[in-house]
């Protein structure tokens, strides 16, 4: 784990250990366990059917007896299978007690008595509102992000949260308010992380610090960005106007740069030609007017000296 990694988790709140975690539970296939209940529940019904043959009053009765006794524990038998589809799994409880995860797929036999409850572990996106932040600016922001995540074990799924759903949404817009509040919008000193100039990075730390976050709830998070990232519109204008001034000077800045090595390129040239001998106040001049010529925005209108050099 690198440093900014381990300085997001740090940032992170400290979630509880998780008291169980998933492991399989015991299950056989549910292709034996539906035949023998279905032949247990039509040959229980047909022996309480042939008591009607039947003319001894106790012969009668224990036919009927036993075949009800029969059918209901073909019955009983029956409601311990389960169809469990591609990315779902059951989590099988007896007593209240956790026994274990089916995720195999397919018809699978349990304990009849068990409560199997149904869960999810397809993988599943998760899109913010836009939400409005202040930065470390004290600027307003607003900014959305969308988290892609699956349940990866799921005991701590349904036994150590109250609904994992709502706690992945919850904790996932506490944690881009977090990452919010903590790097402005522009930075502005070029050493400075940014919302903006810096995408990847904060990306990188917002998916750290959910991880941290939703891992008590059993979730893997395999991947969060954001999706939108703008100045509230009560203040949009002035820094819009801020920005284009911004690359106004950058752009002046680097105009003036390449003017001065142009200037110097061709002092030097004249001097190692011998072209012409220009004192301090003529070079003075020279490099006045090619600054004017090579900085100015408009076009320039050249005065032809016909006279000599100081004239």
């Amino acid at each position: 784990m690198s440093t900014s990694e381990s300085a997001a988790v740090a940032d992170a709140p400290q979630m509880p250990e998780p008291r169980v975690r998933e492991f399989a539970a015991h299950s056989v296939g549910g292709g034996p366990a539906l035949v023998f209940g279905l032949l247990g529940l039509f040959g229980g019904v047909g022996i309480a059917v042939s008591a009607v043959a039947v003319t001894s009053g106790g012969g009668k009765a224990a036919l009927i007896v036993g075949g009800c006794v029969i059918s209901l524990a073909a019955f009983i038998t029956l409601c311990g299978l389960n169809t469990v589809a591609p990315g779902e799994a059951r989590v099988v409880q007896l007593f209240g007690r956790y026994r274990g995860t089916v995720r195999q797929d397919g018809l699978r036999w349990v304990n009849p008595l068990t409560d199997r409850t149904k869960i999810s572990t397809r993988v599943r996106n998760h899109e913010t509102a836009v939400l409005k932040v202040n930065d470390a600016y004290g600027n307003p922001v607003e900014l959305a992000a969308v988290v892609v995540w699956r349940v990866e074990d799921t005991a701590q799924a349904v036994f150590e949260v109250d609904d994992y759903i709502e706690f992945v949404s919850t904790q996932t817009e506490a944690a881009v308010r977090h990452i919010a509040i903590e790097y402005p919008y522009d930075a502005h000193d070029e050493d400075g992380l940014s919302l903006r100039g810096n995408a990847e990075e904060i990306t990188e730390k917002l998916g750290v610090e959910l991880y941290a976050r939703v891992e008590a709830a059993g979730v893997e998070i395999i991947e969060s960005r954001f999706t939108h990232l703008a100045y509230a519109p009560e203040i949009a204008s002035a820094m819009l106007q801020r920005q284009q001034a911004g690359a106004v000077v950058a752009a002046r800045r680097q105009i003036v740069d390449g003017a001065v090595g142009m200037v110097e390129a061709a002092l030097a040239r004249l001097t190692e030609q011998d072209v012409v001998e220009l004192d301090s106040e003529r070079k003075a001049a020279m490099v006045s007017n090619l600054m004017v010529v090579l900085c100015g925005d408009r076009s320039v209108h050249p005065v032809i000296n016909t006279g000599t050099l100081y004239q």
